[in-house]
């Protein structure tokens, strides 16, 4: 994976499971806000890792 992308990879996490341990710190539901901006990473997530494969990929054929 290419250095720029995994070091993005890695902010989006760390800021998904920064915002989920905040969560989990009080009791009760979590804020409907704070669990879209849990969903919304996932999806960035998701998004980066399939460039990335796309990316591997592309360079293996290359």
């Amino acid at each position: 994976m290419p250095e720029k992308l995994n070091d993005l990879l890695e902010r989006l996490k760390t800021q998904q499971r920064m915002l989920i341990l905040a969560m989990a710190e009080h009791s009760g539901l979590p804020a409907g806000s704070m669990l879209r901006q849990v969903a919304e990473l996932e999806n960035v997530i998701a998004a980066v890792e399939a460039v990335a494969a796309e990316e591997a990929d592309r360079a293996r054929r290359a």
